[in-house]
């Protein structure tokens, strides 16, 4: 049957990809319903990491050059690099109060970090945070220790909550000098020498502290002022750099904070409020197992996405403007609290935690959340190691770094997300979303369970998966080919069916 140029135009128009003569609007099988002519969001959402400075970042380290090999296979915008507290000696640049003669600035562990970061993602918005201010600076009956070896962790360096500079002069200075640092060449130190560097990085987006309502016991009003000092700081010596604020642990517990800080008039006049940034972590029972895991994990995440609704209420309201990104999202392990016990994880934990990373992405993208940073690239026993998205005893990526790569391949911001939805035996298990693209018609489906799933695709013949799961182990993901329009969704996979342009 030959088209009519009319019969062309309209299915042009309508993003057809099936053969003339075939419906256009809808496709469906007995398990799923596609409806392609209802796009009712555009995705403006990106999927991309957090990296967390820690000793195998440093040169010489096999897992540190897989992590950076690494973020540039997967080349992504917005990735944030955290220096924080577990080890001073690789997050703070003086570590000890000026004196008439002498400074203690030393970026000697630091640098090599910050280039490899900013190497790595070249070419790509990223988001920096030196997080942990110079423990000096805060008042504290004794001076406050931390270990002489950079790659011995201690969780005890931040301590105190009120500055002892109360006009956050020497605050704003250091954040200042160390900016410049990085963007500016160097810096004149507080007894008028020069520090030369070399460097003249570009910062897009410079976030300010980290959890304050968790780290120092933060007021939201000496927050506010403490990221006020800091941006007029950082601007001064990088003038295009955008600034993030807030950074919250617990968004649920602190909307009034999110409201105050989202409040142009609280801030000094001029300063932005570009973005802003919180945090989830999702924990299952130390009693569990992953067959109650694989319940509690994604309830935990249905209960934060109600407290996304809720900041986003608030934002809308007070500075519509800002954007926000939710730059540490995770799951991870009760057993992992510092100092840790280093159980290993179960082998399943992986895919489990990114199925979980890979649902909240395609739900915080119908709310068109800006950015979403998965936690975290680097862990290990005493650092987070459930959260790792390398192995840390092979050196190789796990599922969680492949199902993020995933995302970020095959969905893209101007995205048009479609009305999809499973039969009701297969909702409550799986999690399906249909995306109009550039390149063709997607699908991604997320099994949710420990077990297998098989799904009946809409016989739109031609399509190509992609999935990761536990066969694809630490490699990327695999393709297979649908058996008569019908795909097995393996225990936790996350999968993408292509059905491109004929």
């Amino acid at each position: 049957m030959q088209c009519s140029p009319f019969t062309s135009a309209f299915l042009s128009l309508s993003l057809t990809f099936m053969g003339c003569g075939a419906s256009s609007s809808t496709s469906s099988s007995k398990d799923l319903a596609i409806h392609w002519d209802s796009p009712d969001v555009v995705v403006r959402t990106t999927p991309t990491l957090q990296m967390v400075i820690n000793p195998h970042l440093l040169p010489g380290d096999r897992l540190g050059t897989a992590a950076f090999d690494a973020i540039r296979t997967l080349e992504p915008d917005y990735a944030r690099f955290q220096g924080w507290i577990p080890y001073p000696k690789l997050a703070v640049a003086e570590l000890q109060p000026p004196k008439p003669q002498s400074t203690s600035w030393n970026f000697t562990l630091i640098d090599p970090m910050v280039d490899q970061f900013m190497t790595s993602t070249s070419g790509h918005p990223s988001v920096i945070d030196f997080s942990t201010i110079p423990q000096w600076m805060f008042v504290t009956e004794s001076p406050i220790s931390y270990p002489t070896d950079p790659k011995q962790e201690t969780w005890n360096y931040e301590q105190g909550t009120e500055l002892r500079d109360p006009t956050l002069s020497e605050l704003a200075d250091y954040y200042r000098r160390l900016a410049a640092w990085y963007a500016n060449g160097g810096f004149i130190d507080e007894n008028g020498h020069w520090l030369e560097s070399g460097h003249h990085y570009q910062f897009p987006i410079w976030e300010i502290l980290n959890e304050p309502d968790s780290e120092h016991g933060t007021a939201v009003e000496e927050y506010t002022r403490r990221y006020d000092a800091v941006v007029d700081a950082v601007r001064s010596v990088s003038p295009n750099t955008r600034f993030m604020g807030l950074s919250l642990a617990q968004p649920a517990a602190h909307l009034d904070f999110i409201e105050y800080f989202l409040k142009p008039s609280n801030h000094l006049p001029g300063i932005p409020i570009d973005y802003i940034s919180y945090h989830f972590y999702a924990v299952p029972s130390s009693h569990g197992t992953i067959e109650d895991w694989q319940y509690s994990l994604f309830q935990q995440t249905d209960n934060f996405l109600d407290t996304v609704q809720l900041v986003e209420a608030i934002r809308k309201q007070l500075s519509p403007s800002t954007k926000t990104d939710i730059d540490e999202f995770g799951s991870i392990l009760p057993t992992d609290a510092p100092p840790g016990t280093g159980v290993t994880p179960p082998a399943a934990w992986w895919n489990l935690s990114a199925a979980v990373y890979a649902y909240s992405w395609v739900k915080l993208a119908r709310m068109q959340i800006d950015i979403v940073g998965e936690s975290q690239l680097i862990g290990f026993p005493t650092q987070y190691q459930s959260l790792s998205m390398m192995n840390w005893l092979t050196n190789q990526p796990n599922a969680r770094f492949w199902v993020l790569k995933l995302l970020k391949d095959s969905f893209h911001p101007g995205d048009e997300m479609v009305d999809t939805s499973l039969n009701s035996v297969l909702a409550f298990d799986v999690e399906a979303q249909g995306f109009i693209t550039s390149s063709g018609r997607k699908l991604l489906l997320i099994n949710k369970r420990n077990r297998a799933i098989d799904i009946e695709l809409p016989r739109n013949g031609g399509a190509a998966v992609l999935t990761v799961n536990a066969q694809t182990a630490e490699a990327p993901a695999r393709t297979t080919t649908p058996i008569k329009d019908s795909i097995t969704l393996q225990p936790f996979a996350v999968t993408v069916v292509s059905w491109n342009r004929r």
